[in-house]
């Protein structure tokens, strides 16, 4: 069986650890989704304060009420942390920083350049990487394909890469991300059936 293959496995039965890069407005309220799911999360920030938020309990998201991230916490479903050698050990990594836009209105990826060197140092077979910041066309190929696949790692071979935008309406109380249908896609048809089959 390829790695891929016992990742599909392990995503089915709820086995595969999920990591979150990035822990705002996006990312916590994905990642307290993932828990509530039954996976093993762990959130990445480089925001120290928001990561002590996190660890004792408390949100800082209007959308995320504490008590979600204290359960998720006690039932040992979320974990936080500014550590991101730990990315190696996670099965699926979830890319959820932000995009601002610069003074001649175009995206600043230099947040998403950065997680992407922290997954490169890390990569390894049989996970799954995806990028679900706002940004432009051509993206999830151009630089997380490319800068991945200089690794020696083949994607759609040995590790999937996926573009599933964000869809977060910040203080909508009627469509939370639960109810909002995610839309995939994968560098190769196994690339969008493992992102399909995470959310």
């Amino acid at each position: 069986m390829s790695r891929l293959e016992d990742l599909r496995e392990k995503i089915g039965a709820r086995e595969a650890r999920i990591g979150v890069i990035g822990l705002g407005y996006v990312g916590l309220p994905l990642a307290v989704e993932f828990a509530k799911a039954g996976f093993r999360v762990v959130g990445f920030d480089v925001d120290v304060r928001k990561v002590e938020k996190l660890v004792a309990g408390e949100s800082y998201i209007e959308d995320v009420p504490s008590a979600e991230v204290s359960g998720a916490l006690a039932a040992g479903r979320l974990r936080a942390t500014v550590d991101f050698a730990e990315l190696s050990r996670c099965d699926v990594i979830n890319v959820c920083v932000p995009t601002p836009l610069t003074k001649t209105r175009d995206p600043d990826i230099s947040h998403m350049a950065r997680a992407l060197d922290d997954i490169r140092k890390r990569v390894r077979s049989g996970q799954l990487i995806v990028l679900g910041s706002t940004t432009y066309p051509g993206t999830t190929h151009e630089l997380f394909v490319e800068m991945l696949e200089s690794s020696g790692l083949r994607v759609g071979v040995d590790l999937a890469v996926a573009f599933a935008p964000e869809r977060i309406d910040p203080g909508n109380q009627r469509f939370k991300v639960r109810e909002v249908p995610k839309v995939v896609g994968g560098e190769t048809p196994l690339c969008t059936e493992l992102a399909a089959a995470v959310f």
